[in-house]
């Protein structure tokens, strides 16, 4: 019928018959499904175990914690007594596992190799690999349709056909196959499709190695990921290094340098900083990537920046560092509440804006912040920051042990959210220069992946570190 004098016309959403909606109880007798098994999906799936809650992990790759493998060659920046999670530990030291030396810097390698495909292992055949999520609804219902809606489960579509039906989801499926564009405009540059581009912290100095060696590199990015690779070609002779940044300044990237709260840290910017000041490293500051054309002589990588000027150079190899964004789309079909500039929930927003904190001033916060209005659904870990890049893996575990405690029912625990991230100035750089002598200069990486934990974290009233984001 015609409701308007513009013709529009009324659309009648019917009822469900009641034989289409869910027996009673059967969501809840449904499992929690988590979304990634990385390091905060896995302790995820802990904090379930602890509570008793029924759970299937769903992972992508062939592996547990498939997207660390991807940079196990990087050392991160804490040492391992910071790098566990506290209900992961009880449920593997309650199995006879070993810790690893509390104080070594661990490599991505080694973080999977003892701690999380041990972890991983517990769980069984709760962890399902190969199982990419492709979509995510509620079963018989659209994103419109309202009544009986959160009675019924959530369905979950896999890239194989398979579906599986979920009372609740923690979606901790991450960001890293999500990079960012090379373009400084949160496009893509002119040509990039046309030539090729690595993404964050190629293996340099391992198997990527023949490709690097020799040949003119250039980096495209300001964060940790950055400085990793920057620092790791500076390792290579006879290889021309650019490094290219939209700022007019490399301050942020070199960071506190000793007054660093993570000396590993502040020595990755110490050493950064002199190898642009030796010239060992070319800086090009105001670089707004435009173009990129392929030539016979290599790649030319043009900037304007937003007054029209340009620049330019003429390189072998690009490696775009540029972050991450996440995916939303698996997930449209569910009522999201999305900040229109970050991408996380409505709520979280002010709380990370970069425009505002850095890693280390983003208040407490926990399920209650990271709800949409789709009941049930959580996004966690980098994923839940959308754009921002002040993600820390301590935030990431504190996160999940507050849904968890959601999701059992537990709103007291849920809602005693804690976490304290100071920034600089609490550690001696005593322990990174014993490590630079075994293994050499320990590094992290950025953009939302497992990066700088910061030792001084309180997480339940128990002293904790992770890492993640900008802030290494």
């Amino acid at each position: 019928m015609s409701d308007s004098c513009c013709g529009t016309t009324a659309i009648e959403i019917e009822s469900f018959t009641t034989a289409q909606h869910p027996a009673p109880g059967q969501a809840g007798a449904l499992p929690v499904v988590v979304i990634g098994a990385g390091p905060v999906g896995l302790a995820a799936a802990a904090h379930l175990t602890e509570r008793g809650i029924d759970f299937l992990l769903l992972e992508a790759g062939d592996r547990a914690a498939a997207s660390v493998a991807q940079w196990g060659h990087v050392r991160v920046f804490s040492p391992w007594k910071y790098d566990i999670d506290a209900a992961a530990r009880r449920l593997l030291q309650a199995d006879g596992w070993s810790a690893p030396d509390p104080d070594w810097l661990p490599t991505g390698a080694e973080l999977i190799d003892d701690y999380l495909a041990p972890l991983a292992e517990l769980f069984g055949d709760k962890v399902r690999l190969g199982a990419k999520v492709t979509a995510i609804s509620r079963l018989g219902y659209d994103r419109v349709r309202t009544a009986g809606r959160e009675q019924a489960p959530f369905l979950i579509r896999l890239a194989d056909g398979s579906e599986v039906q979920a009372r609740a989801i923690v979606d901790a499926s991450g960001t890293y196959t999500s990079p960012n564009v090379l373009g400084a405009s949160g496009l893509p540059a002119h040509g990039e499709g046309e030539v090729v581009v690595d993404h964050a912290l190629p293996d340099v100095l391992g198997a990527d190695r023949d490709r690097y060696q020799g040949r003119h590199a250039l980096v495209v990015g300001a964060g940790h990921s950055a400085a990793t690779t920057l620092l790791a070609l500076a390792e290579l002779p006879d290889t021309p290094i650019t490094w290219a940044i939209r700022g007019g300044s490399a301050s942020r990237t070199y960071g506190g340098g000793d007054a660093d709260a993570l000396p590993a840290r502040g020595a990755l910017g110490t050493r950064l900083r002199a190898h642009v000041e030796s010239g060992r490293i070319r800086l090009l500051t105001g670089f707004f990537t435009h173009r990129v054309t392929a030539t016979a002589e290599g790649v030319e990588v043009v900037s304007r920046d937003p007054a029209g000027h340009e620049q330019s150079v003429k390189v072998d190899r690009i490696v775009s560092a540029t972050g991450y964004r996440p995916d939303h789309s698996i997930a449209s079909e569910l009522r999201l509440d999305l900040d229109p500039v970050l991408g996380s929930t409505r709520q979280m927003a002010p709380l990370i804006d970069p425009n505002q904190h850095s890693c280390g001033t983003v208040p407490p916060h926990g399920a209650d912040e990271l709800a949409h209005p789709e009941p049930g659904y959580y996004a966690v870990g980098v994923k839940s920051y959308g754009r921002a890049p002040t993600f820390l893996m301590a935030t990431g575990y504190e996160q999940v042990r507050s849904v968890v405690a959601a999701l059992a029912g537990d709103w007291q625990a849920a809602r005693d959210v804690r976490l304290e991230l100071p920034e600089t100035g609490v550690c001696s750089s005593n322990l990174v220069e014993a490590h630079e002598q075994r293994v050499g200069l320990a590094t992290g990486i950025s953009g939302g992946l497992l990066s700088a934990p910061l030792p001084l974290v309180t997480v339940g009233g128990a002293t904790s570190a992770e890492s993640g984001g900008c802030c290494g």
